[in-house]
């Protein structure tokens, strides 16, 4: 049987502790309430949405989606975070890196890690070559790693730098 995903109703202190985290990146949590359409969801409600620097969220939202659209206002380039409403945009390159990324800020959140949310992607339906999320990160993600690493938003150990994507241009060049 498949647990049900994890929300910001089913974390202790779920608004107060997710709106910390995302904080730390400069973008802010904006509960809407219970019945409102949420702005800037692309995928509908529940799912989170990005309207420049406000993420909008129900108590509702999976925390898969929260940490989605967090990952990737903070994996895009300044242009485009400031412009961002709904659609994000992005490459193929940039979309890896953020769900690498999302996988890695699950472990700062008490009650999920990793390994819940692999298991919560895999149930929205993430589709990865291996078959899943938990396969992915641990086997087939060296190119998302790498992208984040040049970017600056993990470090050479693999932790989060706590900050945002500031180039415009590719890790490589």
């Amino acid at each position: 049987m498949t647990q049900a995903a994890s929300t910001l109703d089913t974390l202790p202190r779920g608004t107060a502790l997710i709106g910390a985290l995302l904080g730390r990146f400069g973008l802010e949590l904006a509960c809407v309430d219970d019945g409102n359409p949420i702005p800037g969801s692309y995928w509908g409600d529940p799912e989170a949405g990005l309207v420049g620097d406000r993420l909008y969220a129900t108590r509702e939202t999976p925390l898969h989606s929260i940490l989605h659209e967090a990952c990737h206002w903070i994996c895009m380039d300044p242009i485009r975070r400031e412009r961002v409403h709904t659609d994000v945009g992005g490459d193929d390159a940039e979309e890896n890196a953020v769900c690498y990324l999302q996988v890695l800020l699950a472990d700062a959140i008490p009650g999920l890690g990793r390994e819940r949310l692999c298991a919560e992607m895999d149930a929205w339906g993430y589709s990865f070559r291996l078959g899943s999320a938990k396969g992915w990160f641990e086997q087939d993600a060296e190119d998302a790693r790498l992208w984040l690493l040049g970017h600056g938003l993990i470090d050479p150990l693999g932790h989060p730098t706590w900050r945002v994507r500031q180039s415009p241009l590719p890790p490589y060049t």
